[in-house]
């Protein structure tokens, strides 16, 4: 089969167009004909430099194929699984957790220590065929395209566990979404907006803000211009929001943190720009601030996630799709924040 494989970490250039050897089935999997796989910022930094990555390749002498968000259809399956059919629509839930730890036993399977995820620990779907668990497997109806379905395991679940689950966002409240226009900013803006909050979007462009008013944002502001807390504080009368989606990192840390009102919750999920950051302990605790951290999602969420989109209530944002031989075009675009929305694969 054709996939974008690598045998060494690096830029864009290590990324390789060429035929590897179709997946061969364990027990209780399925083999997916890939229709569509969406790009994430961790596909990059897994190309650049994790050590997770690293091990691999060293371990397998194989090269590496990259893609969590898969959705295709099921060219062949391992065992008896009655629910799922050969050339059955399906999506693939990204993480493979051990199922037998308290986590996992607990319905919290995104906590689990030993936990994969498609295309990181294992070969993923920048190919044509691709290899996971039966239980990963969703069936998605007609009505959503596979490219759509690709959007939603990592970035929409992301956003989701982060607002519904952690931040428990409702109706009325204000939101600050930092980085509309990235793959978790722009699903977390669909999201509250689906919510009834009225949300303030950031993006470094005046036409990622017209793209985020267009998508739900009440209030757009352009970080390279203000100093977005400011702002904030500003379009509020001094009050702050009640939540802000955090996902940027040290960069943002402080502002953020300023960004808040009274009883504020502040739900991180990633820090592309530094892992540490600072805090006024005296003023999270007058204020009586919440700081969460949020990874992923259960498959359960995902689940629901898929009833919204085939419904139509949920449309997940793409920016564009590109032929699979073009991975290194979409990466690149992804590093340079060209895009608003998802960028998707197509075998």
């Amino acid at each position: 089969m054709k996939a974008i494989a690598f045998t060494e970490q690096g830029e864009v250039d290590v990324l390789q167009y060429q035929e590897v050897p179709t997946p061969t089935l364990g027990t209780d999997e399925v083999l997916v004909k890939v229709k569509s796989c969406a790009v994430n910022y961790l596909d990059i930094h897994a190309r650049r430099n994790r050590p997770e990555i690293k091990k691999k390749l060293e371990e397998t002498g194989k090269p590496h194929i990259l893609g969590s968000d898969i959705a295709g259809e099921i060219a062949n399956i391992s065992g008896t699984h009655p629910h799922l059919t050969i050339g059955q629509r399906i999506l693939l839930a990204p993480c493979i957790p051990c199922g037998v730890c308290s986590d996992c036993i607990n319905g919290y399977e995104n906590l689990c220590d030993t936990q994969q995820l498609l295309g990181f620990q294992t070969d993923g779907g920048y190919a044509e065929f691709v290899k996971a668990p039966v239980k990963n497997a969703i069936p998605i109806a007609d009505t959503l395209s596979y490219s759509k379905a690709s959007t939603l395991p990592i970035a929409y679940l992301t956003a989701w566990h982060m607002l519904i689950t952690r931040a428990q966002l409702y109706a009325g409240e204000d939101i600050l979404i930092l980085g509309a226009g990235g793959s978790v900013g722009s699903a977390g803006l669909q999201i509250a907006k689906l919510l009834g909050a009225r949300i303030f979007a950031t993006a470094s462009t005046n036409e990622k803000l017209t793209r985020a008013k267009e998508h739900g944002a009440d209030i757009t502001i352009n970080y390279a211009d203000v100093d977005f807390s400011e702002a904030i504080l500003e379009e509020t009368n001094g009050r702050g929001v009640d939540v802000v989606l955090e996902h940027v990192g040290a960069a943002t840390w402080e502002k953020s943190i300023r960004s808040l009102a009274k009883n504020g919750r502040l739900v991180s999920c990633g820090v592309t720009t530094g892992n540490i950051g600072e805090i006024n302990i005296r003023k999270m605790y007058q204020k009586q601030l919440t700081l969460m951290g949020s990874a992923l999602g259960t498959t359960a969420e995902l689940r629901t996630l898929v009833r919204l989109a085939e419904q139509g209530k949920l449309v997940p944002i793409i920016d564009r799709t590109l032929p699979l031989a073009q991975a290194s075009e979409a990466h690149e675009l992804l590093e340079s924040r060209k895009n608003f929305g998802k960028i998707c694969l197509i075998p």
